[in-house]
């Protein structure tokens, strides 16, 4: 490894990791040198194990030790050591742990090669814009089994920061891709052998026991943005509506809850 200690907040050789909590700042550079931010050791580990190469590592000297076997993979790659109250003058919020790596992003996967034989549930996440949800949604599929996670092209990024904390890294085990088309790609999935499954609270909508008892082969449900849900003409290509069934009063769950739910019913 090579170990690089830093004292100054203003070193340019920290440019990846300034800053992260401007959402807008972090997007632009992000898209530009097609980077993401890991956080904490257990996602660092994560995303080293899924073969994400790393840019650099901004670590506290009491990480050092516990990530020796990762850091030794790549040792051309910096390792930038520094206080912990050094990293949140940088990053401005307070590092989990003191301990983040830069990582390069890989190629978006075309759609038709995520459809292997044994992907029999895909999860569509439609215009969620909150990147805990995000990040709660794919945690949620990778924990009850779901094959397959597709975001929309206004869904928020998967791979920024706060998305992979709150995933705990599992971003990086559950395959994944971003749409080009929506809702046209859904006629693809269609055609396919899925059943297009909306969770939205319709008038014909079934409910989701009613879904499960289907014991549909293969099932890709639909999550809506937070507040509005799905929109129309997304509910009109779908094959049918599901519902959650609520009591107390209360008309819906928050997204990745009811993504939770609906993973569970019909896992």
């Amino acid at each position: 490894m090579t170990l690089v200690p830093v004292e100054d907040a203003g070193d340019s050789r920290l440019s990846d990791y300034v800053r992260l909590r401007e959402v807008s700042l972090r997007r632009l550079l992000e898209e530009e040198h097609g980077l993401f931010i890991a956080e904490g050791d257990k996602v660092i580990r994560r995303a080293a194990d899924a073969g994400y190469e790393p840019r650099s590592f901004l670590l506290a000297p009491r990480w050092l030790d516990s990530l020796q076997d990762v850091l030794e993979k790549w040792p051309d790659k910096p390792v930038y050591v520094v206080s912990e109250e050094l990293a949140e003058q940088v990053t401005g919020f307070h590092v989990h742990r003191g301990a983040l790596a830069s990582y390069k992003r890989q190629p978006a996967v075309p759609l038709p090669d995520l459809l292997t034989d044994d992907v029999r549930r895909i999860a569509i996440f439609d215009e969620v814009v909150d990147h805990t949800n995000v990040g709660a949604g794919f945690r949620a599929a990778a924990a009850l089994g779901v094959g397959l996670v597709l975001v929309t092209p206004t869904c928020a990024d998967p791979l920024y920061r706060r998305s992979i904390k709150v995933s705990m890294g599992t971003v990086f085990q559950v395959p994944w891709t971003r749409l080009q088309s929506w809702p046209g790609d859904l006629r693809h999935l269609q055609d396919r052998g899925y059943v297009a499954a909306a969770m939205a609270l319709a008038d014909d909508s079934i409910t989701l026991d009613e879904l499960a008892d289907r014991k549909d082969d293969k099932l890709a449900l639909i999550f809506g943005t937070e507040g509005h849900g799905l929109k129309p003409h997304v509910l009109e290509q779908a094959d049918l509506t599901v519902r959650i069934p609520m009591a107390g009063g209360v008309d819906s769950l928050n997204v990745a809850s009811s993504a939770a739910v609906a993973f569970y019913a019909t896992r």
